[in-house]
């Protein structure tokens, strides 16, 4: 058994995206290109309405699946595949891309909290064109684990020691993702798979592993390992714990596309302009 360690901690950039919502770009930033196979996470939060007002109009994406993640507020979720739907508050929503769809993610309030996480997953290769797939699920839905009186977690994907499995199945990348709660003083433990590459983001609080401390809206890279050990520093601490097998296969971007060349990059914008990723119109 090895413990994972903390191998480097990420801050992220302030930027925006879609029609100017404000957030933070911490994978896919100058100090963290990739971590196989998670490609970008963003971190978005304000109460504020017109740092997130505009929200994300309709846009195209193809070749990775796209994962968010509600903290507070609500998001309507459309695309040209006909799917529907509010993720609220504790909610998650998991889609696919593949060969191609065009989505839209707007507020669905305009005051209060809106905050959350969004996470790109890579598809291989062998995958990038399958059909278009969604999975929305409400925090009622999401599998729960409590571990004592100061020790809660969230299962959205992977299986605990306890045995506890996520709502989310995905065979590809097979991702492990927790959202644990601790009070001050909790320690967590678990396992996770041997090969994968993981990281922590603290929500609230700060936590240490193996002594290195990590502080909120800090990512944390973690070294090679199959077992993590997690302290509590702070009066209550949150975080998510986030791992999947890599898939080291060619990555190419291109915008809203990831490919594995930069060919497959120049098909995707063509199919797009030709209206074979589908119709945009179809949203409004």
């Amino acid at each position: 058994m090895m413990k994972k360690e903390i191998k480097k901690i990420i801050t992220g950039v302030k930027t925006s995206d879609g029609k100017g919502v404000q957030l933070t770009r911490i994978i896919d930033s100058p100090t963290l290109d990739m971590l196989d196979p998670f490609l970008l996470m963003d971190a978005f939060g304000s109460d504020e309405p017109q740092d997130y007002i505009g929200g994300f109009p309709p846009h195209p994406h193809r070749g990775f699946e796209t994962v968010t993640y509600m903290f507070a507020g609500k998001m309507r979720h459309k695309d040209s595949v006909g799917n529907s739907g509010i993720i609220e508050t504790d909610g998650v929503q998991w889609m696919r891309a593949g060969k191609g769809i065009i989505h839209s993610e707007m507020p669905e309030q305009e005051e209060g909290l809106l905050s959350g996480v969004q996470l790109w997953v890579n598809l291989p290769a062998s995958h990038k064109m399958s059909e278009p797939s969604y999975q929305e699920i409400n925090g009622d839905g999401i599998p729960k684990e409590t571990r004592g009186d100061d020790c809660f977690l969230k299962v959205i994907a992977g299986k605990t020691k306890n045995g506890t499995q996520g709502a989310i199945s995905n065979d590809l990348v097979d991702p492990l993702y927790w959202d644990i709660h601790l009070s001050q003083h909790a320690r967590f433990d678990d396992q996770i798979p041997a090969g994968h590459n993981a990281f922590i983001y603290m929500i609230e609080g700060k936590v240490t592993v193996c002594g290195a401390p990590i502080i909120k809206n800090q990512l944390a890279v973690l070294s090679e390992g199959n077992h993590i050990e997690i302290k509590s520093t702070s009066a209550t601490a949150r975080l998510l714990l986030v791992a999947g097998k890599p898939l080291n296969e060619p990555v190419a971007r291109g915008g809203p596309f990831v490919m594995n060349t930069p060919e497959e990059i120049q098909q995707a914008f063509a199919d797009y302009e030709s209206g074979k990723l589908g119709q945009q119109d179809s949203l409004r």
